[in-house]
């Protein structure tokens, strides 16, 4: 293993671990006494993002259940080496937010996604509208009233010239998320642990409920919405496109959920993995990296899934890992193959960048290593690894893992494919394979 590999990978698992988020916390709850101020959850409210349309929706209910301050801010869009693909990310997050609200108990007013977006005249004067309700206890109504506005297009223009007291909120605000070691908007930040958008909150509870605060035995205000029950739907005419990575901790966090969806449900599988973002040259600026990896080890934690013994596959590994897919596909082990790498390299902490790795993947995925060898001749793994990323963009997609969910009984009705990206969407995968069945 190169030294670059190995400080690479020991970085990781110090990321992931409970240990480094106790860290963080504790750091973080010092630092507030030392200041002799209060424990306070932060919430980062950003206008033009559908994800905090939703999220704040929530706050009254977070507001009544744990009794801690909460102080919202202002702020505004990420740069965009922040959002993965900037051409994809407004479309996508607003396209999910629309199906997902109503699972999660919130609305979102009916908006065709390919329309333009809205002004940066009505985006400054839904700010300055906000800005005065931030320090009352009316902000999460006014918040909700002002997003639902400007999203169905019916806010007035406003006139504002950009220069009222919106901005200087959303430059108070951006100040803090910096610090606080942020950049998306939508998130709740609480004595060192950032919580992302509705999908989180769930966490954010738990989070609360350890320090003391609200009911233990009382429902979670927001849950992660629970899927149809697709046990033996027997889903044949229903086929699940999967786009996963080797080099995806969200991918291998996700992977086993994914695995009993698709024995539960009988649906027809093409696990059409893609290259890493950041080898196909999407950005990820360090602080990106460092969230995703924290929330992945605190997400596998949360559905009871083996991770954070993890060998990085960055780079020429991973391109070895993905010239024996086509050769594991070949003898009837493409999946097998996958799920034994997303084990080896992120939970069980076995050396991929070695032969002897390789080799212990292709044996947990019982394939022989001279078979898998010989049916790799002659393949072309750039080709199917283009194909593949090729479908997903069409899609609307660029991360992972993804998902297109076609045939079934939609199809007879010329409904549209259903396509989405994360593991926190398995749920509602789980959901559309069931209605087309």
């Amino acid at each position: 293993m190169q030294v670059q590999t190995r400080i690479r990978s020991s970085a990781m698992r110090v990321l992931s671990s409970e240990r480094y988020l106790d860290f963080l916390r504790a750091r973080a709850r010092l630092a507030r006494r030392v200041r002799g101020a209060a424990p306070a959850v932060h919430y980062f409210h950003e206008v033009d993002d559908p994800y905090s349309h939703l999220a704040v929706q929530k706050l009254d209910q977070l507001r009544d259940a744990y009794p801690v301050t909460f102080r919202p801010h202002l702020v505004s869009k990420p740069g965009a080496e922040y959002q993965g693909s900037s051409r994809h990310f407004d479309h996508w997050a607003l396209r999910d937010a629309l199906s997902v609200a109503a699972d999660y108990g919130t609305t979102f007013p009916p908006r065709d996604p390919a329309a333009p977006a809205p002004s940066a005249e009505r985006l400054a004067a839904a700010n300055d509208a906000l800005a005065p309700h931030l320090t009352t206890p009316d902000f999460a109504r006014v918040a909700t009233a002002t997003g639902e506005a400007f999203w169905s297009g019916t806010q007035p223009p406003g006139g504002t010239t950009g220069q009222g007291p919106g901005r200087r909120a959303i430059a108070e605000g951006n100040a803090l998320r910096q610090r606080l070691g942020h950049y998306l908007g939508g998130m709740f930040h609480f004595d060192g642990e950032w919580f992302w958008g509705i999908d989180r909150i769930r966490s954010l509870e738990q989070r609360l409920r350890a320090e003391g605060y609200g009911d233990d035995s009382a429902a979670l205000c927001v849950p992660e919405p629970k899927p149809a029950n697709s046990a033996g739907l027997a889903a044949g005419h229903v086929v699940l496109e999967y786009f996963p990575s080797l080099r995806s901790p969200y991918t291998a966090i996700g992977h086993p959920r994914v695995l009993d969806l698709i024995a539960r449900s009988g649906v027809t599988v093409a696990v059409r993995p893609v290259m890493p973002m950041l080898m196909r040259g999407v950005p990820a600026p360090r602080s990106k990296q460092r969230y995703i990896i924290v929330d992945a080890g605190r997400e596998a934690r949360f559905h009871g899934v083996p991770f954070g013994r993890i060998v990085d596959p960055f780079g020429e590994p991973v391109k070895r890992a993905f010239a024996l897919f086509p050769g594991a596909v070949a003898l009837g082990k493409g999946m097998e193959f996958v799920t034994a790498y997303l084990s080896a390299a992120w939970a069980e902490g076995v050396d991929i960048t070695s032969d002897d790795g390789l080799r212990h993947v292709a044996a947990r995925a019982a394939l022989d290593w001279t078979e898998l060898l010989e049916a790799c001749e002659g393949t072309d793994w750039h080709s199917v690894l283009d194909d593949n990323l090729q479908r997903m963009l069409a899609a609307g997609l660029w991360g992972v893992p993804s998902f297109r969910v076609s045939g079934g009984r939609a199809a007879a009705d010329d409904a549209p494919a259903y396509a989405c990206w994360g593991q926190d969407r398995i749920w509602r995968v789980a959901n559309e394979i069931a209605r087309r069945a």
